[in-house]
């Protein structure tokens, strides 16, 4: 199976882009998540490329899971797909590079699992955000209760899940569930611009920093403190490291070389 119904991708220079394309709403169903996969596999195939983006090609970036689709679901669906489904989700969090999400009008359920898992999300105005989940017999499954309660903490998470409050951009971005908020019009621009910012650095550097992060999430301070000892050792002995500093003290542009 290709991709191209659900789901799209294309590159500019040594950023990915993906794009939700099924227009006005988005859907996830089956064949999303098989382009998705698809995509996926291609990202992991690339050489240079230093960032991904997550976007829309209409007003809203997706209002969740085709109730249609879900309709279907059954234990033994479950326990033969859910953990494919949840690493679909933690590809992003896992892939060494930056993931940017781009969101806009509707991001409903399975879509606020999906931007959880990646490293920034940048908001326009226009978005809404809601996991109604509970109201349909169900609790998030694919990194809701997980991510999300990491991102915003215990009660601004049992407010999005358990009582399904929904909450516009503003709001998003008081309780940290996206870390920029933009005008509509000025959305792709800034995503983009930021996917470049963090390109233009070197790539070891920004892979270790992704890391490192996500390590002191899930460990002690001591396993956090011994990865930063580690990657320390590794990026002081690297060029890019030299090009940094030299580029920096002689005033010009560096040119790195992930070397």
């Amino acid at each position: 199976m290709s991709y191209g119904t659900k789901v799209n991708y294309k590159r500019k220079e040594n950023i990915g882009k993906v794009i939700l394309c099924n227009s006005p709403l988005n859907l996830v169903d089956e064949k999303f998540f098989y382009e998705l996969e698809k995509i996926q596999q291609k990202i992991k195939s690339e050489k240079g490329l230093r960032a991904v983006i997550i976007v829309s090609d209409g007003e809203n970036f997706s209002a969740g899971i085709d109730l249609k689709y879900l309709s279907k679901a059954s234990s033994s669906f479950m326990k033969n797909n859910l953990q494919w489904l949840q690493e679909l989700y933690s590809f992003w969090q896992n892939l060494s590079i930056p993931v940017i999400a781009g969101i806009s009008g509707y991001c409903i359920g399975s879509a606020v699992e999906l931007i959880a898992g990646v490293d920034l999300r940048v908001s326009a105005k226009s978005a809404l955000f809601s996991l109604p989940e509970v109201q349909l017999g169900l609790s998030p499954d694919m990194g809701g209760t997980t991510r999300i309660t990491k991102i915003i903490g215990i009660g601004q998470a049992k407010k999005l899940i358990m009582a399904c409050d929904k909450i516009d951009a503003k709001e998003a971005y008081r309780i940290g569930l996206v870390e920029y908020l933009v005008e509509d019009e000025s959305l792709n621009e800034f995503v983009m611009k930021l996917a470049k910012k963090l390109s233009s650095y070197p790539p070891s550097s920004v892979r270790f920093a992704k890391n490192g992060i996500n390590i002191a999430e899930e460990n002690s301070t001591e396993a956090g403190l011994l990865f930063e000892q580690a990657q320390s050792i590794y990026c002081s002995g690297t060029n890019d490291f030299e090009e940094g500093i030299s580029s920096f003290i002689e005033k010009r542009k560096a040119k790195f070389k992930d070397e």
